[in-house]
């Protein structure tokens, strides 16, 4: 296990900071100094801090850290509002010896200490239950206070499994997590809450730390190294069916995103027969749909962008749930799918690889569930569907998870609001079908296309100067850079 990039359950965490303990190693003795560190690092002595002490082992690391920062010169004051466990009540003891006092409030307008950073070590992965009454309260006022806010593990009041506050969660600035990465820091509203994210496993030693339950690792992009001698067949070939009448536009992109990608060869098949030729990418196929096509196995098969829920997309849908080869469903695939078991029965008789990748919501119809249960537990759906589909599920929106039943699930760490435009999901499916083609696995492409997409959206909002206005076609081209780049950058060189 990297202790960096995988991540554990509440469970298997507990299991490790016990195991940890019986081998002497001291973990909160070790967070107050990863804290200590980070401060020394970042404010000269003399500054004003404010640590806001929980009741539980998070208010132990605060106020061992309070401790040793008084120690090196810093104006500590110590806010705890209510008496804490036995690890709370040592470090209180060491922190009295050294002529430290703490206050049970932190009054409105405070002025005899205006912090300039605030350590939150109020609740960490342990809150159970939703905050109420005067913790809510405390919660506000701390996210008032016009100073930096270094979260200690997890912001207080977000849960650190699902990305989703408890009431309400601290804004934190940077997030010092501890031991491994925690999933609700990258999903949901988690990033929005966290800042910028620093892992410190404590020197704990891998061989403590018990099987991992998910990953941040990226797959490794050198199966993509081209050999000169090659030629568009050695690529991959892909199929697009999709383009209703009034969404042709999807297909396409999903086409012109495989190309920039690097598939070899890509037909697109619009249900739209008005639809003969893209003249941004006369490289695409077309060819009009009909009932009895059939796709050659060796086709990697993308089928929903723009599909629409006619009957002829129905018959389209039956039609590619046959194809023996690799099949990704998308958009109104997943609409069809949701609403039809003979559909479903279909899909879970399939010999090939099957991908879904759904939205919120899509994931809800599947589920036979509601958005807001989906996005209350974006880790468990994406299990959850694809244990019942038995197939490769990527999960979109903030903190996109991927999953394939018996392996750890998968968390892309990047992403901007700039993706969060029309065809976006279309270009991810081509990409993914790209990779596909190309000859990486099922989970691997996915998971690499996804990143490469959200890393892309990331580079625009910083060309542009913010989020706003990122077009498909402006896209593709950051795309294939970013792409190029793992790939010049991973493995070793054939040649």
């Amino acid at each position: 296990m990297n202790p960096h990039t995988d991540m554990l359950d509440l469970p298997a965490l507990r299991q490790l900071e016990l195991a940890a303990d019986a081998a002497g190693l001291a973990l909160m003795q070790r967070a107050a100094d990863s804290i200590a560190a980070w401060v020394q690092k970042h404010y000269p002595p003399a500054s004003r801090i404010l640590a806001a002490v929980g009741p539980g082992n998070n208010g132990g690391d605060a106020l061992f850290a309070a401790c040793r920062l008084r120690r090196a010169g810093y104006q500590v004051e110590v806010l705890l509002p209510v008496p804490g466990n036995a690890a709370v009540q040592a470090a209180l003891a060491e922190w009295q010896a050294l002529g430290g006092s703490v206050r049970p409030t932190l009054p409105t307008g405070i002025s005899a200490l205006v912090p300039e950073l605030l350590l939150d070590g109020l609740f960490g992965v342990g809150l159970a239950r939703p905050l109420e009454g005067e913790w809510l309260h405390l919660i506000a006022q701390l996210n008032s206070l016009p100073c930096r806010k270094l979260a200690i593990d997890i912001p207080s009041g977000l849960d650190a499994m699902r990305g989703q506050p408890q009431g309400a969660a601290l804004q934190a600035n940077v997030t010092l997590s501890f031991l491994c990465p925690k999933p609700g820091l990258y999903t949901a509203a988690g990033p929005d809450h966290c800042g910028e994210v620093i892992i410190d496993d404590l020197a704990c030693p891998p061989t403590l730390y018990p099987p991992t339950a998910g990953t941040l690792a990226l797959p490794d992009a050198s199966v993509l190294r081209r050999k000169r001698d090659s030629h568009k067949g050695s690529h991959g070939v892909l199929s697009i069916i999709g383009g209703a009448p009034g969404m042709t536009g999807a297909a396409l992109l999903a086409g012109r995103a495989a190309l920039a990608m690097g598939a070899g060869k890509i037909f697109v098949h619009p249900l739209d027969l008005a639809l003969t030729l893209d003249p941004l990418c006369p490289e695409l196929m077309l060819r009009p749909w009909q009932h009895n096509l059939l796709i050659p196995e060796n086709h990697q098969l993308v089928v929903g962008p723009g599909l629409g829920l006619s009957d002829q997309a129905h018959a389209a849908l039956s039609r590619a749930l046959l194809h023996p080869g690799s099949l990704l469903l998308d958009a109104d695939g997943l609409n069809l799918l949701a609403a039809d078991h003979g559909l479903q029965q279909l899909l879970q008789q399939r010999s090939g690889t099957t991908i879904l990748t759904p939205h919120p919501t899509e994931a809800a119809r599947l589920l036979d569930s509601d958005t807001a249960s989906v996005q209350a537990d974006r880790v468990a759906a994406v299990r959850e569907l694809s244990q019942r589909f038995d197939c490769v599920v990527l999960l979109k929106g903030c903190g996109t998870l991927l999953a394939r039943y018996g392996q750890p699930y998968r968390l892309l760490t990047r992403g901007s609001p700039s993706l969060a435009v029309a065809g976006q999901g279309d270009v991810l499916a081509g990409a993914i079908a790209a990779l596909l083609a190309q000859g990486m696995a099922p989970l691997d492409a996915a998971h690499l296309a996804a990143d490469v997409h959200a890393s892309a959206g990331e580079h625009y909002s910083a060309q542009a100067g913010g989020p706003i206005g990122l077009s498909c076609q402006q896209l593709l081209p950051l795309m294939t850079h970013e792409l190029n780049h793992r790939v010049a950058s991973s493995g070793v060189p054939p040649f």
